[in-house]
């Protein structure tokens, strides 16, 4: 799973919490029945936006799943229809561009050629699929593939001085056009400009967090970071992700929702809390990263398939969500989803339960239960 938004159990009232989690299951659920189980790796958190805007317009609509063991083998009711089925579209499309990423930048298990030739027949294979299912309900993928063919052109032409935001442009694109889609499910077509809007805006924050993100690791492994390809400094890189969350809000005012709650909470309150723990966090753990003393070794990663199967296993039994575990290649050590997405430790919600943003929120009550003293 990847993403920006990534809710923690304190900082999302338990309403909104439940009806995250129904998003979540429902575009895994999406995409296993609509693409096949291979196709539930690309559930990743923003995908669930798109899901979440068609039904802020429009209804709920839920059915009951199955017992999950990501869900401690129980039921759950989970979203349904065509919010779900876009965001499996999208989702699917964009994790075949990140797979020909991978293959192309050799990354990690990627560089062994009978990894990459595996993952470029998954990547053509997502890409059908995802175009037939996007047909269904009006949504042309090709805007979404002909962005990752021009950011890879972009990415080469790249140098030192080079614009930051010409780079997020593709990404920008493509998530515009998602958004708007939604307006169109939802049967509100005067609300795609302003969505449109929203998804622009929400692709170059991605893009930026990412890059900022991932820039020390980049750095050290010699790859490519669009941060440093053209020597864009933190400090701008920060303030070009402030100002893509200002807009985000702004433009998200002039939707009209059915219920707004769980769009505002997502868009606004929690794509503040991606740049705070990206940009504060990020950074005031970059000066305490412990160096290895030189006997120390990394431990020997796993090869491809056993790596598959201690995932496998992981999954299975919890562990990836609830527990501190190796990483199933690298061996590395890793904190399982709950333990990085819980800010109990003072339960300081990075500043956003003060409830200042909670101004002109039109009676969302985004605030309630968020589970600080504000």
């Amino acid at each position: 799973m990847f993403g920006i938004v990534r809710p923690c159990r304190h900082s999302l009232p338990e309403p909104l919490r439940a009806a995250w989690l129904a998003h979540l299951c429902g575009l895994c659920l999406a995409l296993r029945d609509g693409h096949g189980q291979l196709a539930r790796t690309a559930t990743n958190y923003d995908g669930l936006v798109i899901s979440v805007l068609v039904e802020a317009q429009s209804a709920p609509s839920r059915r009951q799943a199955g017992p999950c063991p990501l869900r401690g083998m129980r039921g759950a009711q989970v979203s349904d229809g065509e919010g779900a089925r876009l965001a499996a579209t999208v989702s699917l499309a964009l994790a075949s561009a990140k797979v020909r990423d991978h293959v192309l930048d050799r990354d990690g298990v990627f560089a062994r050629r009978p990894v990459a030739s595996t993952a470029r027949a998954v990547a053509r294979r997502w890409d059908r699929q995802s175009g037939r299912a996007g047909d269904r309900i009006g949504f042309d993928t090709t805007v979404l593939l002909e962005a990752a063919d021009r950011q890879g052109e972009l990415e080469r032409t790249a140098t030192a001085g080079s614009p930051l935001l010409a780079l997020t442009e593709p990404t920008e694109t493509a998530t515009a056009a998602a958004t708007a889609h939604t307006a169109v499910l939802a049967g509100r077509p005067d609300n795609a400009a302003a969505l449109r809007e929203v998804g622009r805006l929400f692709g170059r924050l991605a893009h930026l967090l990412d890059a900022a993100e991932d820039q020390a690791e980049d750095d050290a492994n010699g790859a490519w970071n669009p941060l440093t390809a053209t020597g864009t400094s933190r400090t701008e890189a920060e303030r070009l992700c402030r100002d893509a969350t200002h807009g985000i809000r702004l433009a998200l005012a002039e939707v009209e929702f059915t219920d707004r709650a769980l769009a505002h909470r997502l868009l606004v309150h929690e794509t503040r809390r991606a740049v705070d723990r990206v940009f504060v966090r990020t950074d005031h753990e970059a000066h305490e990263t412990h160096q290895p003393h030189a006997p120390e070794r990394p431990p020997a990663p796993r090869d491809p398939l056993t790596g598959c199967a201690m995932w496998a296993l992981l999954a299975c039994s919890c562990q990836l969500l609830c527990c501190e575990h190796q990483d199933p290649w690298s061996r590395e050590r890793r904190e399982g989803f709950c333990q990085r997405n819980d800010c109990s430790d003072g339960c300081d919600c990075l500043g956003n339960c003060d409830c200042s943003c909670c101004d002109g929120c039109d009676g969302c009550d985004c605030c309630d239960g968020c589970g600080c003293d504000c």
